[in-house]
């Protein structure tokens, strides 16, 4: 079969001794606060309650504390309450918190996650403080519903990103990615003076879940991947992916692009949630990668999903697949209903045409 397998040794070459230490300290910072989860969970005496939650504060605010320091000397992995400014921290918050939360259902997870996608793009490109627009404003003029005496006209300021979205491909790594990656391209269409539509790229790849964290494989299948690699050379490539937790998919995606001669002019990395561990992999395996991630998170549990994460966000996206039959690209597109396709429609017919020229 036509696939291309990582392993987790192979990404661990990429970490510096100083990301090693950085990253044992992190642990053992985790290590302390799941002493306070494990009392939060069992205990039912309220002082006792009190005093772990105000623990749990402390850590968490270390832990954040040492991922700002690591991210400073990084200047490639952008994380948004790192780099904006502290009025826009709340809204982010506050919208990872309905995301973990277990109670936050499948349809109030798409509406959350649409959400974060649109502080994301601003943070990639639309002028918030480390995005890669230029100040400069295009004007947007909207004839309004109202027309007495006369009809009305709007105007609009938004900012001018045309230069930064011109040459840009949407890589999509299936399945949990899907959405988000239509929800990128549309603001992208929404944000550009000409209306562009990006075009797509699909990449089926996964990871080995019966393995873990230090023996991980991570396999793209090309047989059920859609992209030509010229359509790649020179292009900015632009992946949304909810989570980032090892980094091992997008540096397998783009190490065989590398190999196979493709150059990109620039890769950007797109999460709602990224691993420490895994940001750090990535800017140390990909050259000209940017990281941008809405929250960060401080390590992986040994099967590397992200702790304290938010769970599988493919599945509370899409929905399980079944054992034995496992949706493919058109399928997941229907179950997202008329409501979500109908607001995609221009993405879902680049994806469409991109499936079926091949």
């Amino acid at each position: 079969m036509n696939k291309v397998i990582l392993k987790a040794q192979d990404l661990d070459g990429y970490l510096t001794e100083g990301d090693k230490s950085n990253l044992e300290r992190m642990d053992a910072l985790y290590r302390q606060a799941m002493v306070s989860f494990n009392i939060l969970a069992t205990s039912a005496a309220p002082g006792e309650l009190k005093k772990e939650e105000k623990t749990l504060v402390e850590l968490y605010n270390r832990m954040g504390s040492l991922m700002q320091e690591i991210c400073r000397n990084e200047p490639r992995i952008q994380v948004y309450s790192f780099v904006t400014p502290p009025e826009s921290h709340g809204e982010a918050s506050r919208l990872i918190a309905k995301l973990r939360d277990l109670k936050t259902g499948r349809q109030e997870f798409v509406y959350y996650t649409q959400r974060a996608f649109e502080l994301l793009f601003n943070l990639a490109f639309g002028g918030a403080q480390g995005g890669a627009a230029s100040p400069d404003k295009n004007y947007l003029i909207i004839k309004t519903p109202v027309n007495v005496p006369v009809q009305n006209f709007a105007v609009h300021k938004i900012p001018d990103v045309d230069a930064a979205i011109g040459n840009i491909v949407m890589c999509v790594m299936l399945r949990g990615a899907l959405l988000p990656s239509i929800i990128m391209s549309k603001e992208i269409q929404e944000y550009s003076s000409m209306g562009y539509v990006t075009p797509f790229a699909l990449f089926k790849i996964k990871r080995d879940d019966t393995k873990s964290e230090t023996t991980m494989e991570y396999i793209l299948d090309l047989e059920r991947s859609y992209f030509h690699p010229e359509d790649l050379d020179g292009k900015d490539l632009v992946f949304a992916d909810p989570m980032n937790a090892t980094g091992g998919s997008l540096v397998t995606i783009v190490k065989y692009l590398l190999e196979n001669g493709v150059r990109p002019k620039s890769v950007k990395f797109l999460n709602v949630i990224s691993a420490l561990k895994g940001a750090l992999r990535i800017t140390r395996a990909i050259e000209n990668v940017t990281v941008h991630t809405l929250w960060m998170d401080p390590v992986l549990n040994d099967r590397a999903y992200i702790m304290p994460g938010l769970g599988d966000a493919g599945d509370r996206i899409n929905g399980k697949d079944g054992e034995e039959n496992p949706r493919d690209i058109l399928q997941l597109i229907a179950d997202y209903g008329t409501n979500v396709t109908g607001l995609y429609r221009s993405q879902l017919r680049i994806i469409e045409e991109t499936v079926l020229r091949r």
